[in-house]
């Protein structure tokens, strides 16, 4: 749908397809979800940002290459080459090993031991004697840490119950069932307002990048907001702040194995929130990207965080649609963000906008401190 829409005859055409265009990169959420499945307790944080930093790397990429094509071609060329990499993907899927813990939850535990079997032999290590096992009264605990060896027990294949396949069958009704339980219903609503939060200030930040000094010179010399025909400068800073997210990426990295991850992001959110406190009041252009270049690294590092902690707080049987539910909530975020805090700096309420963003991040943070669960080196149910 991506290449297609570069061949838009209309602006309603367009539209249509780059909301199709939507709809599959919503399920970007899967990809961290099935990486994290991989990926032992202890080095659990560490490898999701750095799989993080290929975001960073994209985004990076993206906005070098609108600052290029979009001066010297067209739009259309834009999203022509911004389609291929999509291309370039596809044929690994042909290659990728399912996760195990899902098999697992499916019951389909001979195809699970087959994934651990190629790992082990590609990471030249032996697996645990005895039949792999699952236990699905541990997926809704969250208090028990058992080691992941403790799935690998010398048992015989019958000694799997019945359990195990019937509830493989349950729907997407069930599932929320379970996110909505007694044992997850807390985190449930708390992820999603962070995740609101969070994309609400993260968008935010990308918008604020332009249009903060916009409306600063339109506020001052008493004209209303106008847009330029083609203002290349806005791929410009987005391309700058973008490069504040690695900063953003290392600092988390620092922080959530050793402090955990319920504290690293409220500390990022608060950092972040001090960083934009300053703008309430108009700053000069290099002050004020000065500060949305520390806005920007805290909330990289604070979403980098969450999308590492949600799928670690659900079990397998419910992780991917867990995550998925408050990943749609915080597009909300996303989509009111312009709505709201940027029509007010084009309305000349830039203080007003400032406190907005602050009250959010401040609530989001402590919505961190009230998770029920700390998941730092926590293994996965």
């Amino acid at each position: 749908m991506g290449f297609i829409s570069a061949f838009s005859p209309n602006y309603l055409c367009l539209m249509a397809l780059r909301f199709l265009v939507g709809v599959g990169v919503g399920g970007g959420h899967v990809f961290a979800s099935w990486f994290l499945e991989f990926v032992p307790a202890q080095n659990r944080g560490t490898w999701m940002v750095i799989f993080s930093f290929f975001w960073t790397l994209g985004t990076v990429l993206e906005a070098s290459l609108a600052w290029v094509v979009i001066s010297a071609l067209s739009w259309r060329w834009l999203l022509a080459f911004t389609a291929l990499p999509i291309f370039l993907l596809l044929p690994f899927f042909g290659i990728t090993p399912e996760s195990p813990r899902y098999l697992c939850a499916q019951n389909r535990m001979s195809d699970a031991t087959l994934v651990l079997e190629r790992i082990s032999m590609t990471n030249q290590a032996a697996l645990p004697p005895g039949i792999l096992t699952y236990n699905r009264e541990r997926e809704v605990d969250h208090i028990a840490l058992a080691r992941e060896i403790d799935h690998l027990l010398p048992v015989r294949e019958k000694d799997c119950t019945d359990d195990i396949a019937k509830s493989s069958k349950s729907g997407s009704v069930s599932a929320l069932r379970s996110l909505l339980s007694r044992n997850l219903r807390r985190s449930t609503f708390l992820l999603w307002f962070v995740f609101f939060a969070n994309s609400f200030a993260y968008y935010g930040l990308v918008l604020l990048t332009s249009q903060l000094s916009d409306a600063n010179r339109s506020c001052v010399s008493g004209m209303r907001y106008v847009k330029t025909e083609q203002d290349t400068s806005l791929y410009m800073d987005t391309f700058v702040t973008s490069l504040a997210e690695i900063p953003g990426l290392i600092v988390s990295a620092v922080l959530v194995e050793r402090f955990g991850r319920k504290a690293t992001m409220w500390c990022l959110l608060l950092t972040c929130c001090g960083f934009l406190g300053p703008l309430v009041l108009h700053q000069s252009e290099l002050w004020t990207t000065g500060l949305l270049f520390g806005a920007r690294a805290c909330a990289m590092g604070s979403s980098t965080v969450l999308c590492l902690y949600a799928p670690e707080v659900y079990p397998t049987s419910v992780r991917s649609t867990g995550v998925g539910l408050a990943t749609s909530v915080g597009k909300i975020g996303g989509i009111v963000c312009p709505l709201v805090a940027v029509g007010m700096l084009r309305s000349c309420h830039q203080m007003e906008a400032i406190v907005v963003f602050g009250v959010v991040l401040c609530l989001a943070a402590i919505a961190c401190m009230l998770f029920p669960v700390e998941t730092k080196g926590r293994d996965m149910n």
